[in-house]
């Protein structure tokens, strides 16, 4: 296995198809975008990740990676597409399919076929039905899931150093994938079928929104009985037995902001406390707007400055983020001269970014929503003459 077509080259699939070809492996990494396929076989990034811009540029460098719009044969097909959900929460699998039917076009017999995109329970038998259907005389074609387990801003090392779950559609293509990974992964590879590896990831996710849930749950709670949600969490966490998290104005990124929904939709009956979760997690921004608006009240046309952007701390990711959710709506709702800093981007359509002293030079209310590092650094004291609304606790 010296070939390797990785399709998707976002915030996954770059970074594995970088991360390959600094092993050895001839990449070669596939994307709809022209422009993201040009940006990157001219050594350059297109998303930011502590390192991905010079590990690219090395394994560009070095002919060991390169982009195209079509694939070539290879020996291994990582699938790292998105998989949203529909307007109804009902999981979209189409990037999946549609990249699935790509390679059908190049698949050769043994090679492997390996899905890493968090996917609703199905989807690798899905693809493995597809290939069958497409290429029904070429055997064996072995088909896997390996969900990443990475957070933004950690990607190349978890990509080595985290444990992988490895699913197969049978035993020989579990067998298979297992050994492709464990020629770059130092974490333990364990491996499953691919219904539970599947379903492993979005229980994942899904632990980790509900745990949001709950903290945001307190937020609203402690506000209404006028008790500080920060200092309660603190305390209650010296308890030796009780962890609980910090709430926000709501969940982002493509995972947990995502992932609970796949379960919902195929077992609404029973996927109660899931389901729950996503609702109040989903309502925490608006929660977020009407503080923001009772506070705007009191000016005839205030300025209102909103710290970050981004879905979670020191990154670029906007995706489903409730920062820009929350910043979107106050700008629909006209509730007064709307600025935004956010230091990981250089611009978001739509919305006037400034720097972070000249938001509080020219705020009369700031609106704390990502905890960015650069924002850590504020106090008390130089926010003393403005109105303050923090959902991350920064100031407590």
């Amino acid at each position: 296995m010296n070939k390797i077509n990785v399709y998707g080259l976002g915030y996954i699939g770059l970074p594995t198809a970088s991360l390959l070809a600094s092993k050895g492996y001839e990449v070669l990494g596939i994307d709809v975008s022209a422009k993201v396929v040009d940006t990157i076989n001219e050594g350059n990034v297109h998303i930011v990740e502590p390192d991905l811009d010079v590990l690219v540029r090395s394994v560009v460098n070095s002919k060991k990676l390169s982009a195209a719009l079509q694939p070539t044969p290879a020996d291994v097909h990582i699938i790292a597409v998105p998989t949203p959900f529909k307007d109804n929460h009902e999981p979209d699998v189409s990037y999946v399919e549609a990249a699935a039917n790509t390679i059908c076009d190049v698949l050769e017999v043994g090679n492997l076929v390996i899905l890493e995109s968090t996917s609703p329970v199905g989807s690798t038998e899905m693809i493995s039905d597809i290939i069958k259907k497409r290429l029904p005389n070429v055997s064996p074609i072995y088909v896997a899931h390996s969900p990443e387990r990475v957070i933004p801003g950690r990607v190349l090392h978890e990509l080595i150093e985290n444990d992988r779950v490895i699913g197969g559609v049978d035993d020989q293509s579990t067998n298979v994938a297992i050994e492709f990974y464990q020629s770059f992964v130092n974490g333990e590879v364990i491996a499953t079928n691919a219904r539970t590896a599947e379903m492993c990831k979005l229980t994942e996710n899904s632990f980790r929104d509900v745990n949001i849930a709950f903290a945001n749950e307190l937020s609203l709670i402690c506000d209404k009985l006028d008790i500080n949600v920060w200092e309660l969490v603190k305390l209650a966490n010296h308890h030796p037995r009780v962890n609980i998290l910090q709430p926000g104005p709501g969940v982002g990124g493509h995972c947990i902001a995502v992932d609970p929904w796949f379960i919902v939709s195929a077992d609404p009956e029973h996927a109660k406390l899931i389901h729950q979760a996503r609702l109040v997690n989903d309502a925490k921004p608006q929660w977020v707007i009407e503080k923001i608006l009772t506070c705007a009240k009191q000016f005839t046309q205030p300025t209102i400055a909103c710290l970050g952007a981004a879905f979670k701390a020191d990154i670029d990711d906007l995706r489903e983020s409730p920062s820009l959710n929350i910043i979107k709506q106050l700008q629909q709702k006209n509730a007064g001269d709307l600025v935004v800093v956010e230091p990981n981007v250089k611009a978001i359509e739509g919305l006037k970014l400034i720097s972070l002293e000249q938001a509080i030079n020219e705020a009369d209310i700031i609106v704390i929503l990502v905890d960015h590092k650069e924002f850590k650094k504020l106090t008390a004291a130089q926010l003393q003459d403005k109105y303050v609304i923090d959902t991350k606790g920064i100031l407590n």
